[in-house]
């Protein structure tokens, strides 16, 4: 990519997100669109404003996002969320504490060299931006001892900044953990692996005996795991059916008009989507369905809770000190028997998995980890291709036929700026589920563990194919005929591509950020779906509110985006320092937009009290020593005498991570004593607890309490504890 290239991409994704900014003020000020600016509020009942700054002012959310505290974030949004901007607001530091030192000595160092000039033979191969990083640097230089020393600065930046942040998730979490408010997981921890039932007895009195031996003074019950495929199925039915009526009455009711007071009642087929078969009166077909199912889903229940029990139970105490003792213990004496883990909320267990097998479960998740390094694996070679494809002079040379078009020059300008980077982001989006669901099959037993089990897996894709392989690729495919007569000049050509890379990752990170940010705030998209469907397609109020309901930040996937963010830059801070402002505004924009989006937006599905924050400081760290990794080889490359002086920084990074792990991780592994040990402001009200935990699926005024003592030990489920 050109300088030309380069600011027409810069600037116009600047416009591109000042017009975003200017619609969300226009559009956010209408009332009619509250449900989709401020949901989270009106969930909460509050008034969209309440607590804001009601005020014509268009650029008042500002004021409002950089006034908030860490606590407003927790009582809107949750501990999680509060840690994500821990995460945002750290990185925003390092770069900002390395950039302070980086970019006042690192630029003149290398502008006012004339390496590039030196060891290029052709114009055409490098740009303007290339003067203002490493690659301008003359071999065996002097002045390479300023980007050795700034290595060393980033890295002991990180360091400092990351200790500060993962002891404020400690502190973060615990205060949540102590709260004085009764939360349901604090009192419950999940068993699996219970070993076979011993003779004359039922699955339920062989965990509560073994459970009232070891904890006679605080064991309540349990409830024992049912496969609840079959139910859940009907269930699901049932609710389908029961949202249709409400429709059709809501369609019904609508038609009664003056001129027509006894209205029209509505008609539907009952064959295949509704397109085909015998037509009916729609109220009195879904009520008849309702009635049907509601007696299936009963009959099924009974069927379900007698004979469908699995290996897995959930166990209650009256004290969260006791189950916290619980979580953390050793129970049996092999470990595949009676497997004890602290219980989640209830909404987030993945009861499918609760039934799988010790060692199941390890095979499980080695097979995923090998369909994902083959995914990584393939995936890198469409990444590569395009990538080295999307770049306009690959592109004429396999396609000569463009030619004409691309020489345009307003065009060659736009295609230059956006065409590889939207390739790529669009390429990338195709993965998130994959790897959900590749997480869910490993037997992970709740759906935050399953959300950071898959940002994991995309973090690493999204470094090995999109940092590395964008980096191989194009290098490979434009040099490869250099390549295949002197193979020797491989490792010297990728090493002394990356300061050209660069641009590339310059324009990436300005596209995330002023076009992506832009995007998040102005919600131009969830605008416009909510209008369509408001006017065409939502009869019912829980057809509106299912039309505007948010969901929640998708960490699963937004994560991982920001950590390759932070690969790139750290990667490229000392190569080319002109990254760090860039680096430094994605994260300072994003600290600010989604604050404002967790203030009003977003609804949280989940609450793990910061769990994500050891799997976010970990590949922090990973990023760290990729970074250190690749300034060793590229000093190697340079022929810089002093390159060994670097080895001790990613032995370092390690030792920094073992210190870390051994002495906060523990907390977020399994609950501290300590914190479970603060007091309560109400006695708990364990039948509550307990019926909390039922599915809903298995909810039902009509159970007969004697029937079911197996599985659900005399519950019948009216309420539910919130």
């Amino acid at each position: 990519m050109d300088f030309s290239s380069f600011l027409t991409s810069l600037g116009t994704s600047f416009v591109i997100f000042l017009i975003l900014m200017i619609l969300f003020a226009l559009l956010s000020s209408r009332p009619g669109n509250n449900v989709v600016y401020y949901p989270n509020r009106i969930l909460k009942g509050f008034d969209p404003f309440e607590g804001g700054y009601k005020t014509r002012n268009p650029f008042s959310w500002i004021k409002e996002a950089l006034s908030s505290s860490e606590h407003d974030v927790i009582a809107m949004s949750g501990v999680d969320t509060a840690v994500y901007f821990l995460f945002l607001s750290t990185v925003f530091g390092i770069l900002v504490l390395s950039g302070i030192i980086l970019l006042p000595v690192l630029l003149p160092v290398a502008v006012t060299d004339d390496g590039v000039k030196k060891q290029t033979t052709s114009a055409r191969t490098f740009n303007e931006l290339d003067h203002l990083s490493m690659g301008n640097i003359t071999e065996k230089s002097p002045r390479l001892w300023a980007f050795l020393i700034a290595c060393y600065w980033v890295s002991l930046a990180t360091f400092f900044l990351l200790w500060r942040a993962y002891k404020h998730a400690s502190w973060l979490r615990s205060e949540a953990l102590k709260s004085p408010e009764v939360k349901p997981e604090q009192f419950a921890v999940v068993v699996r692996d219970i070993p076979p039932v011993p003779e004359g007895q039922t699955r339920k009195e062989h965990v509560d005996s073994y459970f009232k031996t070891i904890y006679p003074e605080a064991f309540y019950r349990s409830m024992i795991v049912t496969d609840n495929k079959k139910v859940n199925e009907i269930w699901e039915e049932l609710e389908g059916y029961k949202k249709k009526l409400t429709r059709a009455e809501a369609i019904y009711a609508e038609s009664k008009t003056t001129a027509k007071p006894e209205g029209t009642r509505p008609t539907n087929k009952t064959g295949f989507l509704g397109l085909i078969g015998k037509k009916v009166d729609s109220i009195e077909y879904y009520t008849e369905k309702v009635n049907e199912f509601v007696a299936k889903l009963e009959s099924e229940q009974k069927v379900t809770l007698r004979e469908k029990q699995q290996d897995a139970a959930l166990v209650f105490f009256s004290s969260r000190v006791v189950a916290a003792s619980a979580a953390q213990s050793l129970h049996a004496q092999m470990v595949d028997t009676w497997s004890v883990f602290d219980a989640p909320e209830p909404r987030q267990l993945l009861w499918p998995n609760l039934k799988i097998k010790f060692f199941e479960r390890e095979l499980r998740q080695y097979m995923v980890y090998v369909i994902v390094a083959l995914t990584i694996f393939f995936y890198m070679i469409p990444i590569t291709f395009i990538s080295a494809l999307t770049t306009l002079d690959n592109l004429v040379k396999l396609l000569p036929f463009i030619k004409p078009v691309v020489n345009i020059k307003a065009l060659r300008t736009v295609l230059g700026a956006y065409l590889p980077q939207l390739a790529l982001i669009i390429f990338l989006a195709l993965l998130p589920k994959l790897l959900l669901f590749l997480s869910k099959l490993e037997g992970i037993p709740t759906e935050s563990h399953a959300v950071r089990a898959a940002s994991g897996k995309y973090f690493y894709f999204t470094v090995l194919n999109v940092f590395i392989g964008v980096t191989i690729g194009g290098t490979l495919f434009s040099t490869f005929k250099t390549i295949e007569k002197h193979p020797n000049q491989l490792v010297p050509m990728l090493a002394s591509s990356l300061p050209g890379n660069a641009t590339f990752f310059l324009t990436y990170v300005a596209l995330k950020f002023f076009v992506g940010y832009g995007l998040e705030l102005s919600r131009i998209v969830p605008l416009i779906i909510y209008h369509l469907k408001r006017k065409y397609l939502c009869k019912t109020e829980a057809e509106l509110k299912a039309a505007w309901f948010p969901g929640d930040l998708g960490y699963g996937t937004r994560v991982p985006g920001d950590m390759l963010i932070v690969t790139i830059v750290l990667c490229y801070s000392v190569i080319a320092p002109l990254i760090i402002p860039f680096g430094a505004l994605y994260f300072g924009l994003g600290w600010l937009i989604l604050r404002n989006q967790a203030l009003k937006v977003y609804v949280p599905s989940y609450e793990s009290y910061g769990r994500m924050w050891p799997h976010m400081f970990k590949r922090i760290l990973a990023s760290l020593i990729l970074y250190q990794i690749t300034m060793l080889g590229y000093f190697g490359v340079q022929k810089f005498y002093y390159t060994p002086l670097l080895i001790p920084l990613p032995i370092l990074s390690l030792f920094f991570a073992f210190v870390c792990s051994k002495k906060f991780y523990p907390a977020f592994e399994r609950p501290a004593l300590e914190v479970a040990a603060h007091g309560l402001k109400q006695v708990p009200n364990m039948e509550l607890i307990f019926r909390s935990f039922i599915p809903q699926s298995l909810s039902s005024e009509k159970i007969d309490d004697d029937q079911f003592e197996d599985a659900l030990s005399q519950v019948s489920r009216a309420t539910s504890f919130v």
